[in-house]
């Protein structure tokens, strides 16, 4: 879904052009880094960005966004970018479908679309992110069904595709946030089932679980 700015620093460090292959799967929230790639790949760009270069050796290179990662990686930002919960250009539909459409339809292209280029947070700040775009393992991820998962836990990022997790297996070497907390949407117009359901309805309980959808951390990054 989305990468929330609850308490991050002042600005971003920049808008980067973003690698191919994997800028059209951004969900928002994945740890991102700078890597660089020969000006021949065929990877594209726009003309702003795709003549800046460095000379590594005999060959010119410029900057990409990449989410896939290395244990040695020190350079750790979040990527702003996604399909969802943005309102992008066009937004979204509910009740589509005559009207029985509840979680909405996306209209318009990934926010990358137009430029190629990605938003990246470095800062240290409070941030939240959606569950979808955190490392989903029910038990070993950063999911409110992992049973060990505490507050203060650190959190690192998974090496393919920038996950946060608080799990070091196929993850950074570094640590790259704390996690606070989880949410839900907050939102007062949604009811939840907790909220309508009446306590003596056969399916009724004052124990229904909330449904959370994003995890709060400090990010800090490059934190050992």
């Amino acid at each position: 879904m989305a990468l929330k700015l609850l308490q991050p620093g002042t600005q971003p460090l920049g808008q980067f052009d973003g690698y191919d292959s994997a800028m059209t799967n951004l969900k928002g929230g994945e740890v991102v880094t700078l890597v660089s790639l020969p000006v021949a790949n065929a990877d594209k760009a726009a003309s702003d960005v795709f003549d800046g270069y460095v000379n590594d050796g005999a060959v010119e290179k410029r900057i990409v966004v990449s989410s896939t990662l290395l244990t040695g990686t020190t350079l750790f930002m979040l990527a702003d970018e996604g399909i969802s919960g943005y309102g992008t250009l066009i937004g979204s539909v509910l009740g589509s479908t005559v009207g029985q459409n509840v979680s909405g339809t996306v209209l318009g292209p990934h926010t990358t679309a137009g430029s190629g280029k990605v938003t990246c947070w470095d800062k240290p700040g409070l941030y939240a992110v959606s569950l979808d775009a955190c490392d989903t393992d029910p038990t070993t991820g950063l999911q409110p069904t992992n049973p060990t998962l505490k507050t203060g836990d650190p959190l690192y990022a998974k090496l393919a595709g920038g996950l946060l997790t608080p799990s070091t297996s196929g993850a950074t070497s570094a640590r790259v946030g704390t996690f606070v907390s989880f949410e839900t949407s907050g939102s007062l117009v949604t009811s939840s089932l907790k909220q309508v359901q009446a306590l003596n309805s056969p399916s009724g309980s004052p124990a229904v679980a909330k449904q959370f959808k994003y995890a709060v951390f400090y990010f800090q990054p490059g934190n050992v």
